[in-house]
């Protein structure tokens, strides 16, 4: 039903306010709505937040869109992580009528002293409501007002000037007076701990890290959880606050693939560990060449020490030999000739995998799952990186995550579907807290430009981006072919572009061949051997990327700005390459507050040069203003304004990420 001042299109709202919107403790969120009315009179609309604890926070006033004629807006602030709600609250103004009337009538001689008793008579109501303990400088000053509005022998330009003085029009909007209130929501939103926001990512396989070979038989040793430990130091190092572990359970033998995913392995193949599942047990067992256990706690607790949190990956498949093939084969899918049927996405087979079939016995393999997670969750485990989410049903995960933040709110899940927008969209409103993108696919300065736009703004209350620049799955032709530029640029679109951010490992070292010409696979791909690398030799050789990384992650822990989703703005350069785009931090306000610059040279083979225009308005400055520019990368400083000249060459350094300090 209408209100009396129609209040409408509010965001944000997820499929009709039956799922929460994305908000997270600490970060500013919009609020939007359509406010309007019949006739002149002016209104006024503010947003009321309901905390978990069903207490109102003090409301706050929104403010007029610059652009958009009706559209009225506020960001507001959740202090704790729960569930929380919003309502829009609209009201006639006729503080803000009277205001707007006699700024026209006084002048004109119109209607002048009527004017300025009714002027008195809606200061007597303010004065009214106002605590005189409370408030006593608030009431002098309204007093004073209505006064003046009174004092028929004062000039009206000067009774007038008293009542337009921006003192009291600045306590007038703190105190307004409201009528024909009209309420819309409340509508929910969910307030997450802020790593669900703000988080680096690191992937490393724990088999690969410490591993040796024997120089003359050339047989590889595994590495386990207590040589992978050694490395967590490096990664903590570098900046990152999350280490990801592709799976860690028992691999098959069955089927198992070879080197480069081919189909006849030998005795030595380690197998895919995403072919989850042997005569060792299945998803609640580890590898025995990782480790126990008590080998796994090890690793957590260290990783804690340095204030790393342990990703884990879920994957929800079975290779053939895994036990639940034989105890629940009506968890699987049976073929018309008897056989199991495996995955496959034409025109790839994945022989080594027996998807899950979650309609023939929906609540056991839902229960399942949940002790699984809920297993690796009394180990230590807060995070969980979710495999192909897409190929199972949305309702089973809107289940399965609802029962985990009903006792685990802390509880993190990242979703890798590369699939169709509407569901990476539906699995962030159903829960999962960040989503995998197309980022790695968006390479041009237009792509990267639509794509910031829509991950920042369009889809921001469904789904939380996380931009990882490369995985064992996806080598794109962009770092192919472009050089050690290539893995500079995409790192710093990546960890400035989105709050959350990730890196397979070998990416610092510049791993850059394909198995074939034509493929994102890596030659040699981690995903079915042991990857040897040898760290320190790269160090000392200065073939690595790990310092640009740290000082990457050293400028986001820096700077607020880099830690937000919804202050990005993309702003022009008149060159094809050369991306421009800044991140403006705000308060409860919505005051502009930390902003940085980034401009980027998307080109890894020329350098380039032109002028780069800013939407100064969205750093809260005007086209007069000039302000010093600081870059965090080189040291260097300059004195910027609404229009400037650049010069990026990859081959020297191929991005500013200039913060701002400003002047006049």
């Amino acid at each position: 039903m209408v209100g009396r001042i129609p209040v409408m299109n509010v965001t944000p709202l997820v499929d009709l306010g039956r799922q929460p919107a994305k908000a997270t403790v600490g970060e500013p969120l919009p609020v939007t709505a359509t406010v309007f009315r019949e006739g002149h009179d002016q209104l006024g609309a503010e947003v009321v937040l309901i905390g978990p604890d069903g207490r109102r926070r003090p409301p706050v006033r929104m403010t007029p869109h610059a652009e958009e004629p009706d559209r009225y807006e506020a960001w507001v602030v959740p202090d704790a992580t729960g569930p929380w709600s919003f309502e829009v609250v609209a009201w006639s103004d006729p503080l803000a009528t009277w205001q707007h009337d006699a700024g026209i009538k006084v002048p004109a001689g119109v209607d002048v002293e009527l004017m300025f008793t009714e002027g008195a008579l809606l200061l007597d109501r303010v004065l009214a409501s106002l605590d005189p303990r409370a408030s006593a400088g608030a009431a002098q000053v309204v007093k004073a007002a209505a006064d003046a509005a009174r004092d028929t022998s004062r000039p009206a330009e000067a009774r007038l000037a008293v009542l337009e003085a921006p003192e009291l029009v600045a306590l007038l909007r703190e105190h307004p007076i409201r009528e024909l209130l009209s309420v819309e929501g409340p509508y929910p939103a969910y307030a997450d701990r802020g790593r669900a926001l703000f988080s680096s990512w690191y992937e490393f396989f724990p088999r690969s890290e410490g591993a040796t070979v024997d120089a003359k038989t050339g047989k590889i040793t595994s590495g386990s959880f207590r040589t992978a430990a050694k490395r967590l130091d490096a990664v903590a190092a570098m900046g990152f606050d999350i280490v990801y572990l592709p799976p860690i359970h028992p691999i098959g033998e069955v089927n198992r693939k070879g080197r480069n995913n081919t189909l006849d392995p030998g005795p030595e193949d380690t197998g895919s560990p995403w072919a989850i599942g042997s005569r060792h047990g299945g998803h609640d067992a580890i590898h025995p060449d990782l480790g126990t256990f008590d080998d796994f706690d090890a690793f957590v607790a260290r990783a804690r020490d340095l204030g790393l949190e342990v990703a884990l990956d879920l994957a929800l498949q079975a290779a053939p030999d895994h036990p639940w093939v034989t105890s629940h084969p009506e968890w699987f899918t049976t073929r018309a000739d008897g056989s199991i049927a495996y995955a496959e996405n034409p025109p790839k087979k994945y022989q080594d995998i027996y998807p899950i079939n979650f309609d023939n016995d929906p609540s056991g393999i839902c229960q399942e799952v949940l002790r699984i997670v809920r297993l690796w969750m009394s180990h230590g485990v807060r995070v969980f990186r979710v495999d192909n989410p897409h190929t199972k049903p949305l309702a089973f995960w809107e289940w399965l995550l609802r029962e985990v933040r009903r006792t685990d709110p802390d509880v993190l899940f990242l979703a890798e579907a590369f699939t169709r927008p509407a569901m990476m969209h539906a699995l962030g409103a159903v829960g999962f807290h960040q989503s995998y993108t197309y980022f790695t696919w968006r390479n041009a300065k237009w792509e990267l430009e639509e794509y910031l736009r829509e991950v920042s703004h369009e889809s921001s209350h469904l789904m939380r981006p996380n931009f990882f620049v490369n995985t064992p799955d996806i080598l794109h032709a962009f770092l192919q072919y472009g050089g050690p530029a290539a893995f500079k640029i995409r790192a710093v679109v990546a960890a400035c572009g989105s709050p959350s951010w990730g890196v397979y490992s070998g990416f610092e070292l510049f791993e850059h061949v394909a198995v074939k010409p034509g493929s994102e696979e890596y030659l040699d791909s981690e995903k079915f051997q042991i990857r040897i690398r040898d760290w320190d030799a790269a160090e000392r050789e200065g073939r690595t990327l790990a310092p640009y990384l740290t000082r990457l992650n050293e400028i986001r822990r820096a700077h607020p700005a880099l830690q937000q989703l919804r202050d990005l703005t993309v702003h022009w350069s008149d060159d094809e390459n050369i991306l421009v785009f800044s991140k403006t931090a705000r308060d409860a306000g919505g005051a502009p507050g930390d902003t940085v610059i980034v401009v980027v040279n998307v080109d890894p083979h020329a350098a380039r040069e032109t002028t780069v225009h800013l939407d100064v308005r969205a750093l809260g400055l005007t086209e007069h203003d000039t302000f010093v520019v600081h870059d965090e990368i080189t040291g260097e400083d300059w004195t910027w304004s609404a229009h400037n000249y650049v010069r990026l060459d990859p081959f020297r350094e191929p991005a500013h990420v200039l913060s701002v300090r400003r002047t006049r």
